[in-house]
């Protein structure tokens, strides 16, 4: 447990940004957007069955109520996000001794564990801040839809919560259980004890 603690930590400080030319956008602060509605209430249960030395499945099988990512793009269309979804990997995604870290460019990545769309539970996204990528989701606002998308569905979710400074060391929102959402995260700044930007988001009733 306190390896698989570990290693989430990393992650969580991990998805590093760089400082691109985007006067529209500026490094989130707690007096910009304001939480109206608390975290989410998760009974603290056994983490994803996940260590550092052994790479997680990358195409876990579908179950009746949910969702496999394969072919599936994470969008925001009011903010200009459209990217195609990716199992993370902790080996190449986690920075480590001698090793930076190696994040994939231009994907979102689901953290291995984290439960499938529409399955109940919390669906974990995470992008570099970067321009084509997370970087304006600095800019979201409550009510925002965040779709996922595949060739004959859609998933509907609405931000709901908001957290623009959260400790890199907090590993509590890769929590799995709990009510159905998606939790998407990015950075804040160039280096990893930066506060992470997250987003949660509650599926929007049909």
């Amino acid at each position: 447990m306190a390896r698989l603690a570990y290693v989430a930590t990393l992650l969580m400080v991990g998805v590093a940004i760089a400082m691109l030319d985007a006067p529209d956008l500026v490094p989130p602060i707690d007096a910009q957007i304001a939480l109206v509605t608390p975290a989410p209430t998760v009974t603290p249960a056994a983490a994803p069955s996940l260590t550092a030395s052994a790479a997680p499945s990358p195409t876990p099988a579908p179950t009746p109520s949910g969702r496999d990512i394969s072919g599936a793009r994470v969008a925001i269309d009011r903010l200009g996000i459209d990217l195609p979804l990716e199992w993370g990997d902790v080996e190449r995604d986690v920075p480590h001794e001698d090793y930076a870290g190696g994040t994939p460019e231009r994907v979102a990545l689901v953290f291995p564990g984290s439960a499938l769309p529409g399955a109940g539970g919390n669906t974990y996204i995470y992008s570099h801040a970067r321009v084509g990528m997370f970087l304006s989701l600095w800019n979201i606002r409550l009510g925002d839809i965040v779709e996922l998308r595949w060739p004959d569905a859609t998933l509907r979710y609405e931000v709901r919560e908001i957290h623009p400074r959260v400790d890199p060391t907090d590993t509590s929102w890769l929590e799995r259980a709990g009510p159905e959402r998606l939790t998407l995260q990015t950075s804040t700044g160039p280096v990893p004890q930066d506060p992470r930007f997250i987003v949660i988001a509650a599926p929007v009733s049909s």
